[in-house]
């Protein structure tokens, strides 16, 4: 039988960590967990993600294969979420693969997904 793991994090690398973590606490309401030098956090106390700095990090383009990850976030309503998370420093790209989500990039340039709660 396999060792079951806990997801303990998801590690994002990035050229600001403490101005990154900000960005997403404030999109996603989770508290700053720690921030000093080379390295930020933000959880709920579940779940938690983590910043390293990386200065050289390039984003990928987008349409293109080297997108290797990116967020899903559950919102009530995608248009006004998507509109404050571009006031915050986020950007829209001009390809949206699909319709009722739209395609983020976060001020670094990782991509995120802005998807609707579900129907009911």
């Amino acid at each position: 039988m396999t060792t079951k793991a806990k997801l303990l994090a998801v590690s994002i690398d990035c050229a600001e960590p403490q101005k990154l973590a900000r960005f997403y606490a404030e999109i996603t309401g989770f508290e700053v967990t720690f921030a000093e030098g080379d390295y930020a956090a933000i959880g709920d106390g579940t779940t938690n993600i983590y910043f390293g700095r990386v200065p050289e990090r390039r984003p990928a383009e987008w349409p293109g294969p080297d997108k290797q990850f990116h967020l899903d976030f559950r919102v009530p309503d995608v248009e006004k979420a998507v509109e404050e998370y571009v006031a915050l420093g986020a950007t829209r790209p001009d390809h949206q693969p699909g319709d009722g989500w739209v395609v983020l990039a976060d001020p670094e340039g990782h991509l995120f997904c802005v998807c609707p709660e579900p129907a009911g």
